[in-house]
C-alpha cells in the first residue's frame, strides 16, 4: 500500500457548516457593493474587490481571493448560491470542512490566476472578473468523480448523471468561449477551475475520473 505523501495526506474530520459561511460572505459583500456607496481612496468597493488584470499589475493580489465574493445581480449571485449549497453542504459533510475549504479556494485562485495570466497575454487590463462560479463548476466536477451515480436536473427539468451533466457543460463552456458566447460570462474560470479540480482529484485523492465514470456508467 502506498504511503500518503503532502499532496494526498487527510485532513483531520470537522464539520462546520463552512458552505453556509461562505454564502453568508457572499451576500454580505452583494450588499455593501451594490448598495452602499462604500468607496477607499475614492475607488468604489467593487473595482477593490473584483479581479482587474491592471490593478492586480498594481499589485492589488487580493483580489484573487476577493473576486469570489462578488456578483453584479441578485441571479447571478442566487444561481452561484443556490449551485454552492446544493453541491457544496454534501461535499463538505462527505469531505470535511478542511477539505471542502480547501479545495474550494484553491480552484478559486487558481483559476483566477489563470485568467489574469491570459488577459495580460491577449493585452487585456482593464475587465472585471467577479462571481464564485469558477468554483461551483469545481464542485459539481469533484460531485459527479465522487457520488457518480447521483443525477441533476439539468436546466432544472432533464435528469442526468452527474458525470455526464459535467461532460455537457465542459463541452458549452468551450464552444462559449471559443465562439465568444456570452461575452460577459467568464469562461474561461470556469474552464480552469474545473482543470485544477481534475488535478486537485489526480494528485489529493488518488482518483483517475474518466476510470471513475467509466466504472460506474
Amino acid at each position: 500500500m502506498m504511503r500518503d505523501s503532502f499532496l494526498n495526506r487527510k485532513f483531520k474530520y470537522t464539520y462546520s457548516n463552512a458552505a453556509i459561511y461562505i454564502l453568508l460572505i457572499n451576500v454580505l459583500v452583494f450588499f455593501a457593493v451594490n448598495y452602499t456607496n462604500i468607496a477607499f481612496r475614492g475607488v468604489r468597493l467593487v473595482y477593490w474587490l473584483s479581479l482587474i488584470p491592471g490593478c492586480i499589475n498594481m499589485g492589488w493580489v487580493w483580489q484573487f481571493v476577493t473576486y469570489m465574493f462578488v456578483h453584479g445581480s441578485v441571479w447571478h449571485l442566487f444561481f452561484n448560491m443556490f449551485a454552492l449549497i446544493m453541491f457544496g453542504r454534501s461535499l463538505e459533510r462527505y469531505l470535511g470542512t478542511r477539505e471542502f475549504v480547501l479545495f474550494y479556494f484553491l480552484c478559486g485562485i487558481l483559476g483566477g490566476i489563470i485568467s489574469y495570466l491570459f488577459y495580460i497575454v491577449q493585452g487585456t487590463t482593464n475587465v472585471a472578473v467577479m462571481g464564485a462560479s469558477g468554483s461551483i463548476y469545481a464542485l459539481l466536477f469533484l460531485c459527479a468523480v465522487l457520488f457518480p451515480g447521483a443525477r441533476l436536473l439539468f436546466f432544472f427539468v432533464i435528469p442526468v448523471k452527474m458525470p455526464y451533466a459535467v461532460m455537457i457543460y465542459i463541452a458549452i463552456e468551450l464552444f462559449s468561449q471559443i465562439y465568444g458566447v456570452a461575452n460577459g460570462v467568464a469562461h474561461l474560470i470556469h474552464l480552469s477551475c474545473i482543470l485544477i479540480a481534475w488535478l486537485y482529484v489526480w494528485l489529493r485523492f488518488r482518483l483517475n475520473p474518466i476510470k471513475v465514470w467509466k466504472e460506474n456508467l
